[in-house]
């Protein structure tokens, strides 16, 4: 073998060894959490995941909340071809139509993430996502959710009367609705500035995120009366891409994306349920910050008001009344209803 020849065999075998190829489907997906907290760590490790079960065909980025656009606008932006999807919550698109909203966040509906990701996988949920995502360009890939979330508060909250004119920052659609049914003041306000928000009394309370995520954050020590376990919101964490991207897919890549997605709901949810028992031990150590816990009865009461928004939401569109048609056909069918 000439020097030529082992020169090219060295450089062969040593791509082969470090599988310095590149990828033949690089993609920009931006999340909807900053790249500090627990939730952004557990979507890279996803992209990583795809990445190794592609065999290095897949790259995926996984990009900081606001890096290209606001986290409102990623789906426009995944339409235009700027990005090439997203991790964010369904229920940030209720402008674009109220079954956005609906379906993102069907208050008081959820006692457990595993009963929201039962109904996207097995109850009918996957197939009308991407009924409502396709005039958008947008195939929705799958989805779950981060847990139950807990809620943070600058003043004691045991009760649906502790609701009456608090300043509240909640996510504009269903969210917002239920809350002024419950006679709080919503606010929009976005998560990068809810810290910021509590801290100078711009709000008294926010609908955030789970016990663990607001704790790391440093949201106790500026609203020390959080309530756990949450009482309220369990949003849909979905992931989205460009549809034509997607069609474009081999159909052993749209594979590993589906069932990696699928992997990724229980993934995330069972990861942060298991911080939330360390950062309520360690909050319960503190003396500083004392949480709260409804009675049953209290959180019925506030069941109650959600429940009388989900009819009065569906009423706002087409879309709307479908997903309030499949969510209760789904929730009476297992009891849960």
């Amino acid at each position: 073998m000439n020097t030529a020849v082992k020169l090219i065999a060295g450089i062969v075998s040593s791509t082969l060894a470090t599988g310095a190829f590149a990828a033949e489907y690089n993609f920009k997906f931006q999340s909807s959490d900053p790249s500090g907290v627990k939730n952004f760590q557990i979507k890279q490790e996803w992209a990583d995941r795809v990445e190794a079960m592609t065999d290095g065909r897949v790259s995926i980025e996984i990009m900081p909340v606001g890096s290209v656009v606001s986290h409102t606008e990623t789906l426009d932006a995944i339409e235009a071809g700027i990005l090439n999807g997203h991790i964010s919550v369904t229920e940030y698109f209720s402008g674009k139509d109220p079954a956005f909203g609906l379906i993102g966040n069907t208050v008081g509906a959820w006692s457990n993430p595993n009963q929201l990701i039962s109904y996207i996988y097995y109850g009918g949920g996957y197939e009308l996502m991407n009924e409502l995502y396709e005039p958008y360009g947008v195939k929705f890939v799958g989805g779950g959710a981060t847990g139950l979330e807990a809620f943070v508060s600058s003043v004691p909250l045991d009760s649906v009367a502790d609701l009456e004119g608090l300043k509240l920052r909640a996510p504009e659609g269903l969210v917002q609705s239920v809350f002024a049914a419950a006679g709080a003041s919503p606010v929009n306000l976005p998560g990068s500035e809810v810290f910021t928000g509590l801290s100078k009394g711009v709000i008294d309370a926010a609908d955030y995120t789970v016990f663990s995520t607001n704790h790391a954050a440093g949201m106790h020590e500026v609203a020390p009366h959080p309530v756990y376990p949450g009482f309220h919101s369990l949003p849909l964490l979905e992931v989205v891409m460009n549809l034509d991207e997607w069609n474009e897919l081999p159909a052993d890549i749209q594979t590993i994306f589906t069932t990696s997605t699928r992997d990724f709901a229980y993934d995330i949810s069972t990861q942060l349920a298991m911080a939330d028992v360390d950062a309520v031990k360690e909050a319960r150590a503190n003396p500083e910050i004392t949480i709260h816990n409804w009675s049953d009865e209290e959180r019925m009461k506030f069941r109650g008001i959600a429940r009388t928004q989900w009819e009065r939401y569906a009423e706002q569109s087409p879309n709307a009344q479908k997903v309030y048609e499949s969510v209760t056909a789904y929730l009476e069918s297992q009891g849960l209803l």
